[in-house]
């Protein structure tokens, strides 16, 4: 066991522990991404909200762990990973494929009657938004080439050809994962969602970031930051005052955060 009685798990990173905290933040990073993408955000909250971040197999120090190709199956394995940390009430934030993987997670505890208080969705058009892209059928050259255009590569794999080529079947394989995801009909959460997007990320379109007012029945937030796929990196300050604002309010409240819009239901 880990401190605090929490279950220790390869799926679960814990940066900068903060007793006494009266809720925790469950990170889940994009395609290809790992847990130490926030990092940055856990040590930004830290002495206000306890935070931890997945890590998905095939990558770093899980790097021989087997892939998993699939959204369901992917959702499945961290809610259980998870099930050890809700002694605290739970907020999730997710970006990009991570958006749609806390959700399911959310959907999954909703099942199990564990309360999930909130959920950040950043990056990515909603769950019923169909995604056409079959990125991961790219050739390894064409794979490297839409990452890098993307950004929030970690620049280490950037320089070095032979660790980045290393990383490619964990990549191919979450791609797989968000490019065959289909959400069920009818999934809705009973939580208030706030929707995080940046101004000029062209893979999440304004009816996109809209349509996650459809899945839930607790009511839907929007904030616009400066900034392109991965305006996380750059926004960090307005973000984790927006995030510390929205836990602190009711559901049906927002404010806005520096360097942010935030705006109220229909976008």
């Amino acid at each position: 066991m880990s401190d605090g009685g929490h279950e220790e798990s390869a799926w679960i990173r814990r940066y900068q522990p903060t007793p006494g905290a009266a809720r925790r933040l469950v990170c889940f990073p994009h395609a290809g991404g790992s847990a130490t993408f926030f990092r940055p955000l856990a040590l930004a909250l830290s002495g206000a909200v306890d935070v931890v971040a997945v890590q998905y197999p095939g990558r770093q120090d899980r790097r021989a762990d087997p892939l998993i190709d699939s959204i369901p199956r992917y959702a499945d394995t961290i809610a259980e990973a998870l099930a050890g940390w809700t002694d605290l009430p739970l907020h999730f934030f997710g970006h990009s494929m991570g958006a749609i993987l806390a959700f399911e997670v959310a959907l999954r505890f909703q099942r199990e009657d564990i309360a999930v208080a909130h959920l950040f969705a950043s990056g990515r058009s909603a769950p019923s938004v169909l995604n056409a892209d079959a990125v991961h059928r790219l050739g390894d050259d064409a794979l490297l080439k839409e990452m890098a255009a993307l950004g929030g590569t970690d620049q280490r794999l950037l320089v070095d050809d032979e660790l980045l080529r290393g990383a490619l079947p964990a990549i191919r394989s979450d791609y797989k994962a968000i490019e065959t995801y289909r959400c069920a009909p009818g999934a809705v959460l009973n939580c208030p969602i706030t929707v995080l997007t940046g101004n000029d990320d062209s893979r999440v379109s304004q009816a996109g970031a809209a349509a996650w007012s459809r899945h839930t029945t607790a009511g839907t937030r929007f904030a616009a930051f400066p900034g392109g796929h991965f305006f996380l990196s750059d926004q960090l300050p307005a973000i984790t005052t927006l995030i510390t604002t929205e836990q602190g309010l009711a559901p049906h409240q927002a404010r806005r955060a520096p360097g942010s819009t935030v705006e109220g239901e229909g976008l």
